[in-house]
């Protein structure tokens, strides 16, 4: 996919961005003209590249509030300034909620609401001292605004992070805005095993208003437009990348 957006001479850190969704967040930025500072706690097999160019990797957990600020440090280290941080890393494995232990709750909500807190914060008070200020996106789920049976903690702490998105769009603006991506099902290397296969996939598919699931471009595409002063004007919003939504249940019950 060939975005138009220039981020040349812009800095963008892309937390998890080794893998998956992050990694094609990550190469797009590159290719884009961004010096890129990507994070995770294991070094990924290959460099994420793109363009010719090629992300700086910092080994870190984003949970840790110390390792989460060391990520930013990195980049105006290296690279003078910060001028977008995208959110990425988060998730969890299916899971009871009435027999989910505390450490495992307790897991879910640190990687999926305070990391982004965590590493928001130092980013923060670094676009707060440059002329330009800077952007700040969240990357969020269906999950927080709708039910999540089976993964409901970390629905709530992805609504929790739409809420924070908010919250954070109004008290830091006008130098940082603020913004969340509320993404549909992405069909990414797992989606067959985990949505059943090919049949369950194209099921899946077919009652989708835009007959297809997101594909993680789609997702890049939606951060370098939030990230970028072409969306100077938006902060504090929740953009929901999901085709159009889930169909209602109750319509295929009722035979609609």
């Amino acid at each position: 996919m060939a975005l138009a957006l220039d981020y040349t001479g812009r800095v963008a850190v892309v937390t998890g961005g080794t893998k998956g969704v992050g990694r094609v967040i990550a190469a797009r930025l590159l290719e884009a003209g961004a010096h890129v500072v990507v994070c995770g706690r294991n070094a990924p097999a290959a460099p994420v590249a793109a363009g010719g160019r090629e992300a700086l990797f910092v080994a870190a957990d984003v949970r840790d509030p110390d390792q989460a600020k060391r990520v930013v440090d990195t980049a105006v280290e290296a690279f003078a300034r910060l001028d977008l941080l995208v959110n990425n890393a988060g998730g969890s494995p299916p899971s009871d909620a009435a027999t989910a232990s505390p450490r495992f709750a307790d897991s879910i909500v640190r990687l999926n609401l305070l990391a982004p807190l965590y590493i928001a914060q130092a980013a923060c008070l670094v676009m707060r001292g440059q002329e330009t200020g800077g952007a700040i996106v969240n990357i969020a789920s269906v999950s927080a605004v709708r039910p999540s049976p089976g993964t409901a903690v970390y629905g709530a702490a992805k609504a929790g992070l739409v809420s924070l998105t908010r919250s954070l769009g109004q008290e830091w603006a006008p130098k940082v805005r603020v913004n969340a991506i509320i993404a549909g099902m992405i069909r990414t290397e797992a989606a067959l095993d985990h949505y059943g296969g090919a049949e369950g996939l194209a099921r899946i598919e077919g009652a989708l208003p835009q007959g297809r699931m997101a594909v993680p471009d789609d997702i890049a595409a939606a951060a370098l437009f939030l990230g970028h002063p072409l969306a100077a004007h938006v902060t504090g919003a929740a953009l929901e990348v999901h085709g159009g939504g889930e169909r209602p249940p109750f319509l295929g019950q009722a035979g609609g």
